[in-house]
């Protein structure tokens, strides 16, 4: 009795080893694949906008589809913190130099994409604009599900495949 135990536990250990953890670790690589592409992607269409100096429709439709081909959804974050400024300005002994400081506001995703859907069908931003886009998805990959299973990982906050950008914009883009 004991050797049959012993030997259907050695089976059992044995299709653990030889099939689990190489499907886990094929997974966890495929999540690291995935968010390689999308850091990649993220980052150029941040780094399009910053040189452009402007959103527009067909950049920002390009991105969700780059992301999306990967097989996950995602939820896409921008944030655009707006230059703002003053206007005063002194005189010293060579050059002009603003007075006070430079106030930046803030327009998020929902505000950036109502002005994307607008007759403009684009973002107008000018020198000194700052741009973040963040991307994680929000879909349980095989990876997170394999993890969850045998790790007794617990959460809906568990989104492997992240990505974020930002940068300054360096053109006005009228």
């Amino acid at each position: 009795m004991n050797d049959t135990v012993v030997t259907v536990l050695a089976i059992f250990l044995a299709a653990i080893l030889m099939f689990i953890f190489p499907l886990m670790t094929t997974a966890d690589k495929t999540d690291d694949i995935t968010t390689q592409a999308v850091d990649a992607a993220t980052t150029d269409f941040v780094d399009g906008i910053r040189s452009t100096g402007k959103i527009t429709q067909d950049s920002y439709d390009n991105f969700i589809q780059t992301i999306s081909s990967t097989g996950n959804s995602y939820d896409v974050e921008m944030e655009v913190q707006v230059l703002d400024d003053n206007p005063g300005k002194k005189v010293t002994e060579a050059e002009y130099t603003k007075v006070g400081e430079n106030y930046y506001y803030s327009e998020y995703t929902t505000q950036i994409l109502d002005e994307l859907n607008s007759a403009a069908g684009a973002m107008y931003l000018k020198q000194g604009d700052m741009v973040t886009v963040s991307v994680k998805n929000t879909n349980r990959t095989i990876g997170t599900i394999l993890r969850d299973f045998f790790y007794s990982v617990t959460g809906n906050n568990s989104a492997t495949v992240t990505a974020t950008h930002s940068g300054i914009v360096s053109v006005n883009g009228r």
